[in-house]
């Protein structure tokens, strides 16, 4: 592609990935990353997964469709004296040799390829035969999912052909999504994570603020009076969703995590 157009350097998502850094920590756990690997990070954001991963020792490539996103990883690569290969891509057509990845990773990232299909025939086409994919995805009526419902109205509709992303992190989904590439799952574990913040308000803020393609939308918004209606019926949402408990108030987030290996590796 000549160009990536995409929304999510509009809002404040660093902010957010801070707060999804154990969940990277989780994947590359499951991912049992060894020194000298070689591993490839699919739509890595800021970075979380393919820093941790370098940490391990591990010869790193970040691929992202977001040139800005991607500038902020590198930067925190730098910080920390890693070397890391980032790379503009997009996850339906990595940028990468075949068998060329040890462990393949994603964190929250695949799932929002606009081709689930042509994504996951590309998870197995880089990795190497023996080769390892750890993914996590939002579960299929968990918080973020439910929020994307209740923005519905006010934001233009996904493509057509698109299928929700929440389709990886139901089980028998992408089993079936995975098999069709080539992949057999070895392991699939529903995870919770906690996020907490001061009160209700604070978490409406957290979740429009570092959603890009919410942001994107608040000029239109605004000139159309619907950006107050917007907040709002997040602040409800957030409120049935919450828990206030020891004077802060609780999301919690479920994601699947998901570890396959190349199908031929498995009958081998």
């Amino acid at each position: 592609m000549s160009a990536f157009l995409t929304t999510w350097a509009a809002g404040d998502y660093p902010a957010m990935a801070r707060r999804l850094m154990p969940v990277a920590e989780a994947v590359v756990a499951a991912a049992a990353i060894r020194p000298d690997d070689r591993v490839v990070d699919v739509a890595t954001g800021t970075g979380n997964a393919a820093i941790l991963a370098a940490r391990c020792g591990a010869r790193t490539v970040g691929v992202d469709l977001e040139p800005a996103l991607l500038e902020l990883a590198r930067r925190r690569a730098v910080d920390d004296g890693l070397a890391v290969d980032w790379r503009v891509g997009d996850a339906s057509r990595l940028p990468l040799r075949d068998a060329s990845a040890d462990v393949v990773l994603s964190v929250f990232g695949v799932i929002y390829a606009n081709d689930h299909e042509a994504a996951a025939r590309e998870l197995s086409r880089v990795g190497a035969p023996s080769g390892r994919v750890s993914l996590a995805a939002w579960t299929p009526g968990s918080l973020l999912p439910a929020m994307g419902q209740v923005l519905g109205e006010y934001l233009p509709p996904p493509p057509a052909a698109s299928a929700p992303p929440s389709r990886w992190g139901d089980r028998k989904s992408v089993g079936r999504l995975l098999a069709a590439a080539g992949l057999r799952i070895t392991s699939a574990v529903v995870h919770r994570l906690g996020l907490s913040f001061a009160n209700a308000d604070a978490a409406t803020s957290l979740l429009i603020d570092t959603a890009g393609h919410v942001v994107a939308e608040r000029d239109r918004l605004v000139a159309q009076c619907r950006w107050e209606a917007l907040r709002a019926d997040l602040r409800s949402f957030v409120d049935d969703r919450g828990v206030a408990d020891g004077g802060r108030f609780w999301l919690e987030l479920e994601y699947l995590l998901t570890t396959a290996v190349l199908a031929s590796a498995v009958t081998a």
